[in-house]
């Protein structure tokens, strides 16, 4: 059997890495067009409650996986935000 711990870790592991590719695609392009920004803030603002809950409970899963969650999703925020007007300015 295996122990929940684990299984906590593994789906840390799919759900924290599935953002790696968006965060090196968004850091090559410069191009945030397609990316929403209220999503993300929502997103953000979650991932930091959900920290905040692990922390609280001392969950390593719960806070491993949303701390480094939280760094690619707010990466990807950041650009999301620096970069907003030249995503105005490109043609549809």
């Amino acid at each position: 059997m295996i122990p929940p711990d684990w299984i906590g870790y593994a789906a840390a592991f799919c759900t924290t890495t599935a953002y790696v590719p968006q965060v090196l695609r968004v850091w090559r392009t410069r191009s945030v067009r397609d990316i929403s920004l209220r999503m993300f803030l929502v997103l953000v603002t979650g991932l930091g409650l959900w920290l905040t809950y692990g922390i609280t409970k001392g969950e390593p899963p719960i806070v491993i996986a949303n701390s480094v969650t939280l760094t690619l999703a707010g990466t990807i925020l950041f650009f999301k935000l620096r970069y907003r007007d030249q995503s105005r300015a490109a043609p549809a």
